[in-house]
């Protein structure tokens, strides 16, 4: 067959599948989903269903009027992202990024093609870039424009994980490596022969150079975690056993401190969806924190309880203290929730320090965490993880009287959602 003749071909299926929008409107009983017109049409339309990347097709109306570009078409992956049925909704609200909107003008109006980004919003970050692409075809009488979404997540995590490692590393590893660089040439010189001097500047730098490897440890682990924080673990945990595995772990860190940590009541069942190695880090840092602010002989106590609803486990649980989420999960009726609490004796937090807790290498003035200093990266681990299992995080402190963190994960899987690879 000759090649325009393919050609010729190939344009009549896509005029046939289009013109098919001409009798489609909104109170129409059927979806206006490319209704079939003949099996080719049919193939059209399971071909942009199955695509990966979200993809609609949307018609302009009235130039001045937003709420008459509608969406009369959605493919699978875009009904999920945009929570909309490709049954003729206003675009506006659907998708409500002001460039985003331009962008689909321009190639509505004006035939113009063209790209820009989108962040919807909610708990966890995700990064789109959006295609969009005019739809002509001869004798249609009707503007409409193809609107594709690119998943660039993976990318700009990486992108933003390189920056943020290379900034944060260079800052806080300047002054261990100045320290040990002071200390090396005082042994090279008048301290060379001075014994006693010797043993204590090795036993400093030993210190630092400890400090430095937990700090990488640290960084690493909080550059994987943010890399893989918008895909959802798909395992089971105990957080009862998760709890007892970390008290076993810390035996020598309480002996250090003279202090204990108890388990002061548990559910019947308190398993959750989740990665058992993540939640076991969660628990380990908060408990770890506990003990090193709560000072020598303290108690820390651990409570957790299961099968919670969203409203239980953001109850407030001391009527005597500053209160605030630290991060609080996309609602979503019907999942239940485990809590895991610990509570310690410690000085307590002034109200003001609260929402700056969990970022990177933030420490609250004053107050001391002993020999073995802490990263500053602890708590923004928990945020992190907490925060890809689709969980919460609270904390309630007064000045005296200690400080509570609460971390609740859900129970079941999110339902209807689909999440990358």
């Amino acid at each position: 067959m000759p090649e325009t003749s393919l050609g010729h071909r190939a344009s009549s299926r896509w005029k046939a599948a289009l013109a098919a929008f001409r009798n489609w409107s909104p109170e129409a009983v059927s979806p206006p989903v490319l209704p079939l017109v003949d099996a080719e049409a049919g193939d059209f339309r399971a071909a942009l269903e199955s695509l990966p990347d979200p993809v609609l097709i949307v018609e302009g109306g009235a130039v001045g009027n937003l709420s008459a570009r509608r969406i009369l078409f959605a493919n699978a992956a875009a009904r999920g992202l945009l929570k909309v049925e490709g049954r003729g909704e206003p675009l506006v609200a659907a998708l409500r990024d002001p460039q985003a909107l331009d962008a689909v003008d321009a190639a509505i109006y004006g035939e113009i093609a063209g790209e820009t980004t989108y962040e919807p919003a909610g708990a966890q970050d995700r990064f789109w870039r959006i295609s969009v692409t005019p739809l002509t075809a001869a004798g249609l009488g009707r503007k409409m424009a193809v609107v594709r979404f690119r998943d660039e997540t993976d990318s700009q995590r990486i992108e933003r994980m390189r920056a943020d490692f290379l900034a944060n590393a260079s800052h806080e590893l300047k002054t261990p490596l100045a320290s040990l660089q002071g200390f090396i040439e005082t042994l090279k010189g008048h301290a060379r022969d001075d014994e006693r001097a010797r043993d204590r500047f090795l036993d400093i730098m030993a210190a630092q150079t400890a400090r430095m490897s937990r700090l990488i440890a640290d960084l690493l682990a909080l550059s994987r975690i943010e890399l893989s924080e918008h895909i959802s673990p798909a395992g089971r945990a105990d957080v009862a056993r998760a709890t007892t595995d970390v008290m076993d772990a810390l035996a020598p860190l309480l002996a250090e401190h003279d202090s204990r940590v108890e388990l002061v009541e548990r559910p019947t069942d308190a398993t959750v969806v989740g990665d058992r190695d993540q939640i076991i880090q969660v628990i380990q840092n908060l408990t770890e924190n506990a003990v090193r602010y709560s000072g020598r002989g303290s108690r820390v106590g651990i409570h957790i309880l299961g099968d919670l609803s969203l409203a239980e486990a953001q109850a407030p649980s001391r009527s005597d203290s500053a209160r605030l989420a630290l991060l609080t999960p996309d609602r979503e009726g019907g999942v239940r929730y485990v809590l895991i609490r610990v509570v310690d004796q410690g000085e307590g937090l002034a109200r003001e320090n609260l929402p700056r807790l969990t970022e990177r290498f933030y420490r609250v003035e004053g107050q001391k965490s002993g020999a073995s200093p802490g990263t500053g990266l602890g708590l923004s681990i928990v945020k992190h993880i907490v925060n890809r299992h689709r969980g919460g995080l609270i904390v309630e402190s007064q000045k005296g009287h200690g400080t509570t963190f609460s971390v609740y994960f859900p129970v079941t899987e999110r339902r209807g959602v689909t999440e990358p690879g």
